[in-house]
């Protein structure tokens, strides 16, 4: 027997010394849950106290009120309350891995205040939390300028915030839950203080509308993401005493002095808005819209303002930055049909910037990789060699489903082409586990897709239900726990080979742009290979934005660590 206690906050430790041990529970249905090879599987219980013994072999669960009759197993679940509900989430959660770009808790802007400006006449103090991928971070940046030109100063302390911006991401059920959680923290001190403005701005904000006003009436402003530099205008209405929802479709305005970038070294520039995809689990279509592609010209103005400003390096978002330029006018003369504008003209157009030193971008469609892109990729020095381009599954039914727009059989051969033009390039991709209607079998391919192409990361998520999706609706939903079993053993392969794909540092000499100290050690320096593995070795604040050569001397999974040379 393995025994363990769980309670609503404790992680704990089912230790398991053979490889058959399985928990079958969800609902009324049998399912499998294999406990990892390893001497302890760490997993969480999400829900109130309960305690179980679990045999090394099949359970079967059968309801007999309060406590469960289990075959094979003596069992006290009281208080564990559908144990497989996807609210309340009561479920056995073996370390799902959190594909969000700003952590599971968000991530809170932080700047010192703009130089020249007289804290004591601030108009106010304004809090940025942000949830989400980086258009987030980037459109929480363009906030935080606007703001700062109506004359409100950065506080990293909510509770001493004027105003609250809560820059939200709809792509994931557990995100959206954190903010409307922090939204009843928030209200309280709003009813006790009505001069306290609170913003819902992004993902979430789009998707819910006047529904979260009146979830939630506390809240002043709700505002889509294309309102991101117009805040200052739909303030001046909350200041007139409205409650203000804001998530029309616009065109969105240029701003490419506005932004307060979070970093003096690295600057995100957003290339194309929005996506016209229909992949049949997604919610951004419906949270950004259409796609709108910024000029050309737009696009290397700011990136020759971020030049003069010493940045050193920029990275092009989009939600699919290879479908940039479909939207602008006019065909190449070459009479190839190609349009006059895409991603890989636009990179040539951009890429003699002087005084930026490297470029990236995310994140890319695998229906729009072309050779063509790959190659140009390949030629231009400041174009780094890493290429995120997710995948979802690696069984053609399922992307079908999904609406994806291309098969296994074309992933590869994107990922061949690349390793042809550029053998030492690293590869970045997303999955999905447990997509309606998702088999063992077809799950295999994802797993046999990972091994083959040996990602050096992937970012991965269990199939979460969102509002205004297909896939939502379909009576073929994979059980939580079959989900949450599929999300670790994939895990486990995307680790083993990202750890695999790190070795082949160890003995090399890398270019790091260096950004800062590590928190964990003072005496060291991190930075990134162009290959984008974050990278520590001992050094002084004097090399911050420097280039320096480091000697590789030890890998980890995602780090690396070793020592400058001259």
């Amino acid at each position: 027997m393995k025994t363990c206690n769980i309670s609503r906050r404790s992680a704990c430790t089912i230790h398991a010394r053979d490889t058959s041990s399985k928990i079958f529970f969800a609902r009324d249905r049998i399912l499998p849950l294999t406990i990892p090879k390893s001497p302890s599987a760490r997993c969480i219980l999400r829900g109130r106290q309960g305690h179980f013994q679990v045999s090394s072999h099949s359970i079967d669960r059968k309801s007999t009120g309060k406590s469960r009759a289990v075959s094979g197993v003596e069992a006290d679940t009281s208080g564990l309350e559908g144990l497989s509900q996807a609210q309340g989430l009561a479920s056995l959660n073996f370390m799902d891995k959190d594909e969000n770009f700003c952590g599971s808790d968000g991530s809170v802007l932080t700047r010192p205040p703009p130089l020249g400006v007289d804290s004591s006449n601030a108009k106010g103090k304004y809090w940025i939390r942000t949830f989400g991928c980086q258009m987030n971070l980037s459109d929480s940046e363009r906030m935080a300028g606007v703001l700062e030109t109506m004359g409100y100063m950065n506080t990293e302390d909510p509770d001493s915030a004027d105003l609250l911006v809560y820059n939200t991401c709809s792509i994931r059920d557990k995100a959206e839950q954190k903010v409307y959680s922090a939204l009843g923290r928030q209200a309280k001190r709003k009813r006790d203080d009505p001069n306290l403005r609170i913003v819902v701005a992004g993902c979430v904000a789009q998707q819910e509308g006047n529904t979260l006003l009146r979830r939630v009436p506390e809240v002043d402003l709700v505002m889509g993401p294309q309102f991101a530099n117009r805040i200052d205008q739909l303030l001046e209405e909350v200041d007139q005493g409205q409650q203000v929802c804001r998530t029309e479709n616009i065109e969105i305005l240029e701003d490419i002095t506005v932004p307060r970038r979070n970093s003096d070294i690295s600057a995100w520039v957003n290339i194309i808005y929005g996506c016209n995809e229909h992949c049949t689990y997604c919610v951004v279509p419906t949270t950004r819209g259409q796609e709108q592609s910024r000029t050309a010209a737009a696009v290397r103005q700011e990136i020759e303002a971020l030049a003069q400003q010493g940045f050193k390096e920029v990275t092009l978002l989009g939600q699919n930055v290879d479908a940039y330029g479909r939207d602008l006018p006019g065909f190449a003369p070459d009479g190839s049909g190609r349009r006059l504008w895409t991603f890989t003209d636009l990179l040539r157009y951009i890429h003699d910037v002087p005084g930026i030193e490297r470029i990236r971008y995310a994140t890319s469609h695998p229906r729009y990789f072309t050779e063509r892109l790959i190659k140009t990729c390949a030629e231009l020095p400041k174009i780094m060699p890493f290429y995120h381009i997710p995948f979802q599954s690696g069984d053609n039914d399922v992307l079908r489903e999904m609406k994806r727009g291309y098969t296994h059989q074309r992933y590869r051969r994107i990922i061949d082409t690349i390793r042809h033009y550029d053998p030492h390039a690293a590869v970045s991709g997303d999955a999905i586990a447990g997509f309606p209607g998702e088999t063992e079998e077809q799950f295999q391919r994802t797993m046999d897709l990972v091994r083959e192409v040996g990602f050096d990361v992937v970012n991965t998520a269990a199939y979460s239900p969102r509002p205004n999706t297909p896939a939502a609706h379909w009576e073929n939903q994979v059980a939580d726990l079959i989900k949450l079993d599929r999300l670790h053993r994939l895990n486990d392969l995307v680790n083993e080979c990202a750890g695999e794909r790190s070795e082949r540092y160890v003995g090399t000499v890398q270019e790091i742009l260096v950004d800062g100290a590590n928190p964990k050690d003072p005496t060291q320096m991190c930075g990134r290979t162009p290959s984008n593995r974050l990278t520590f070795f001992e050094g002084g604040q004097e090399l911050y934005g420097k280039l320096v050569k480091v000697h590789i001397d030890e890998s980890r999974t995602w780090t690396l660590t070793g020592h400058v040379v001259e």
